[in-house]
């Protein structure tokens, strides 16, 4: 699927909650969504043992959800008696099906703004360097990597990014001739944030992900996506694929929009892991994420991605996006950038990895699950037609009258929003 409607055919074996879900999700709290045939919309559902439980009784996004004082609080309201509920393993058979007619995964998120940052780890600054300096020519990579990385010497891991020793580094590759704007955002003072996908365009585990014609040098970037209210306040964390055309970025950083934003260029999920005693900030700060990526033809890659290692704390990434400069009335969801940049040989020798359609992509961590997609060519994806409109009127529609399903129902004492 490509936004909140039915799943295409994803070309996935198979969904299972097994597979999907964190290794301690009996004591998790996961908040997702679904779309829901019967009424033809998209209903926020938390997981409850084998079931998703739905909770538009009692907030009708996610993002009012969050916002809350004590999501938490609202999510203890919400039991498999006391709302309709879907069996997961159905939803995920029909999700892998492109079935419509039950009830199939969605993008855990939904009026959040989806933001990310970019360069967050010196080391994959390093490949946007080498990404620029090649012009998008994948075929000039491994030499240019090999020039860099003469000049620094080795490693940047531990550069400080804003301190005297990066900006030394900094004047070591100017001097060598390898100036880029990269270098600003990636050891200088001010991180890159920039707008991902628009609202409501993100999808879910289970979905095809899209890669335009016009590219032919990209790659998935796996990575830690904090949630974020509208206060600015961290309230979870999902995982989510940056998926990243490094020949178009390549070709001009004024060309990111083109490079980022395209129809299924954002996956989020399974679900969002809501902050509590079982799972903090804290616990997230120390995330490995696993990816793996299985092609039809047999190849297989992995990666890791080690979040303790970002050269920014979380605290000022989101600083970066929200505060008085800039705010967020439904909150927003900000990735938080990879240090995984593949560089191992697909296919011919020299050219690097790149995508091909039917690649199967797996990115995974021990406390927040497993999101699955499968790559397929942007083109053929159904249409993005679900936007803020619809969901505006579907809301209108069943959030104040009961149908036999969800009915007007407040918040718990003490957690409506403000």
């Amino acid at each position: 699927m490509t936004s909140d409607t039915a799943a295409a055919t994803t070309g996935l074996p198979g969904l299972d909650p097994a597979s999907l879900l964190p290794e301690d999700h009996e004591r998790a709290l996961l908040v997702g969504r679904v779309w829901d045939p019967q009424t033809a919309g998209p209903r926020p559902v938390r997981v409850d043992g084998n079931r998703l439980v739905d909770l538009f009784p009692l907030a009708r996004t996610v993002s009012e959800l969050l916002d809350a004082p004590d999501p938490a609080a609202v999510l203890a309201a919400a039991t498999t008696g006391a709302a309709r509920s879907w069996d997961l393993a159905e939803v995920l058979a029909a999700t892998a099906e492109g079935s419509d007619r039950t009830a199939t995964l969605l993008a855990p998120v939904d009026l959040q703004a989806v933001k990310a940052c970019g360069v967050t780890f010196v080391d994959s600054m390093i490949e946007r360097v080498i990404e620029e300096r090649c012009g998008g020519d994948f075929a000039q990579a491994e030499r240019i990597r090999t020039q860099v990385l003469v000049v620094l010497g080795g490693s940047l891991a531990g550069l400080r990014p804003g301190s005297a020793e990066a900006a030394r580094v900094k004047e070591v590759l100017i001097e060598a001739g390898f100036w880029s704007q990269y270098l600003e955002v990636g050891i200088g003072p001010d991180p890159e944030v920039f707008t991902k996908a628009p609202v409501l365009s993100a999808v879910g585990a289970g979905a095809r992900i899209g890669i335009p014609a016009f590219s032919s040098w990209n790659n998935p970037e796996p990575e830690l996506v904090l949630v974020v209210d509208s206060r600015g306040t961290v309230r979870g964390a999902t995982l989510g694929n940056d998926v990243n055309l490094r020949d178009v970025e390549g070709r001009s950083a004024l060309l990111l929009g083109m490079a980022k934003d395209n129809n299924a260029s954002a996956a989020l999920g399974p679900f969002v892991r809501i902050f509590d005693e079982t799972y903090t900030l804290d616990d997230a700060r120390t995330e490995t994420i696993e990816l793996t990526v299985r092609g039809a033809d047999g190849y297989e890659l992995h990666g890791t991605n080690n979040v303790s290692r970002l050269s920014r704390p979380f605290e000022e990434l989101v600083a970066a996006a929200h505060g008085t400069h800039h705010q967020y009335p439904d909150g927003f969801v900000l990735f938080t950038g990879t240090l995984f940049a593949p560089t191992e040989d697909r296919d011919e020798p020299g050219k690097g990895f790149t995508h091909q359609h039917g690649d199967v992509v797996h990115i995974g961590s021990r406390r927040l699950g497993t999101l699955t997609n499968v790559v397929a060519p942007t083109e053929d994806l159904q249409p993005w037609t679900f936007g803020i409109g619809r969901l505006v009127h579907y809301l209108t529609t069943h959030g104040s009258r009961t149908e036999g399903v969800a009915g007007d129902h407040p918040l718990p004492e003490g957690t409506r929003s403000s």
